[in-house]
């Protein structure tokens, strides 16, 4: 009908491919949306940064989804898990190690932070800038792309509002980070007042999770985002 073009796919995008091929079609995927209002702790990373202003390295958002990631996840330990090659029995993983998504020009790449209830927000934010860095750059080993027992994929710094990310078996969830936006909320006296408002996703294995869990664990989340004081303690 035109012209086209062939062109091959890259070792990553075949691997990732067949990898996401599989994981659809072997696991009954739901996803769940919500959304936190981090107003006040968007407040906090700013005030942080302007007190740390010559620290060579800014504190993000995303260390403190992970962190509020982790504390769900330790309140629902069936997140933090896989099923056996038979299907029948739960692991438990007593680890939190977070796959995080990263945009490479090669595509979608996902290496692994270890022991994230472990270290600090800033620890953390150092260790995502030079582990994306160290990943876009092909510097990245094997080892590190191994081992995460629950992914998040954060599109926020692209754009866009909800999307569904597929699990990254033998994982049981994913949690999809959007872009916040500010937006009139309504309040018990009866006006409307600007929030920050940050829209994010849960994708899970509905074998091990089922709709009232994941409801509970993405209010969690949002609970947890939306109240600075709980993720501090």
């Amino acid at each position: 009908w035109g012209e086209i073009e062939r062109i091959g796919l890259n070792k990553i995008r075949r691997i990732t491919g067949e990898t996401l091929q599989q994981s659809w079609q072997t696991v009954p995927h739901v996803t769940q949306y919500d959304e936190a209002d981090i107003t006040e702790l968007e407040s906090f990373r700013k005030e942080q940064n302007s007190l740390n202003s010559g620290d060579s390295g800014k504190l993000t958002l995303l260390p403190f989804i992970m962190k509020a990631v982790v504390a769900a996840l330790k309140a629902f330990p069936d997140a933090n898990a896989s099923l056996d090659s038979t299907g029948e029995n739960l692991i438990l993983k007593k680890y939190f190690h977070l796959g995080i998504a990263v945009d490479t020009p090669q595509g979608l790449v996902v290496p692994v932070i270890r022991n994230v209830e472990q270290k600090s927000l800033r620890e953390l934010s150092a260790e995502l800038a030079d582990v994306s860095e160290r990943t876009r750059s092909r510097k990245i080993t094997p080892a590190e792309l191994k081992g995460a027992s629950f992914t998040i994929s954060s599109l926020g710094g692209i754009g866009g509002t909800w999307f569904s990310p597929i699990v990254n078996t033998p994982e049981v969830g994913i949690l999809g980070v959007s872009r916040a936006a500010m937006k009139p909320v309504f309040q018990e006296n009866g006006e409307f007042v600007p929030r920050l408002i940050l829209p994010f996703s849960l994708s899970y294995d509905h074998r091990v999770i089922d709709g009232a869990a994941g409801v509970r664990f993405t209010q969690f989340v949002s609970g947890m985002l939306s109240d600075i004081r709980q993720l501090l303690l």
